[in-house]
């Protein structure tokens, strides 16, 4: 299969599913990340091109990781709106991929990049298999399934994981992943929320803190989609897993069709 992760900012994708594209990359299926943004309002020293260049390299590192391709689209960060522009690009990139699962963000997000692309998205979700539009890549034939990254925001209606997989073997790896991006984990989101002191100096004092920051563990709400997909007994063993809402465009696919796009939900 082909999956497709379409994140706003560099590590998006990472912070969200990296557990999960580990998996499907480990069992032999193909995993893309894209970021809609460069990331270059990321950082509160660092600016431009200069970050522009840091983020990239940063990409390169967890792509590794998690062996997944990656690609950066360069619209500036902060500033990425809905257009027909923006639309085409993300409707030739679905098809390229022949993608069989896109998971992104939900449209209810604190940041507007995170809105923007979820926007995007959807609006491609039925138009990637018209053909007279963004017409340099032929339509798809089947349309993907769509999903949802897990959030914290409660209105108009709260996430709801139609599935939750069981990253326990790969959470390793998405901390990894994590710790990749020195730029953002270490720099930029502790300076903006008043923690950079907490920062650790140490590569294994900062991995231990990233775990703490991005433990994963499950929720109720996640815990009851776990029992559903891996029944009770193994449910038990979960230490870590992530969450994925199906979105109400593109395929709509029925439980059978739901485990053969996640295998790993055995």
């Amino acid at each position: 299969m082909n999956i497709l992760f379409i994140g706003a900012h560099p590590d998006d994708c990472e912070v969200y599913g990296g557990g999960t594209a580990a998996l499907f990359s480990q069992m032999g299926h193909k995993v893309k990340f894209i970021s809609t943004t460069n990331g270059n309002a990321g950082h509160h020293q660092l600016m431009g091109n200069a970050l522009i260049d840091r983020r990239s390299a940063e990409t390169v590192a967890a792509a590794r990781i998690l062996g997944v391709a990656y690609e950066v689209l360069n619209n500036d960060d902060g500033q990425l709106e809905p257009t027909f522009v923006n639309r085409s690009e993300i409707i030739r990139k679905i098809r390229e991929w022949n993608a069989d699962i896109v998971v992104t963000h939900r449209p209810n997000d604190y940041h507007p990049d995170h809105r923007y692309t979820s926007i995007l998205v959807q609006d491609a979700a039925y138009l990637v298999m018209v053909p007279n539009l963004a017409m340099e890549v032929p339509p798809l034939q089947n349309n993907p399934a769509f999903f949802y990254f897990a959030d914290r925001f409660q209105k108009p209606y709260p996430f709801s994981p139609d599935v939750a997989v069981d990253i326990s073997k790969t959470y390793d790896a998405k901390i990894q992943a994590l710790h990749a991006h020195t730029s953002q984990f270490y720099e930029w989101l502790p300076w903006i929320s008043g923690k950079s002191d907490e920062v650790p100096e140490s590569e294994e004092e900062r991995i231990s803190w990233l775990k703490q920051q991005w433990p994963n563990l499950p929720d109720k709400k996640t815990v009851e989609s776990l029992k559903k997909w891996y029944g009770p007994e193994r449910t038990r063993k979960v230490e870590q897993a992530e969450g994925f809402e199906l979105c109400e465009y593109g395929h709509q696919p029925n439980e059978g069709e739901i485990r053969q796009l996640f295998p790993m939900l055995k």
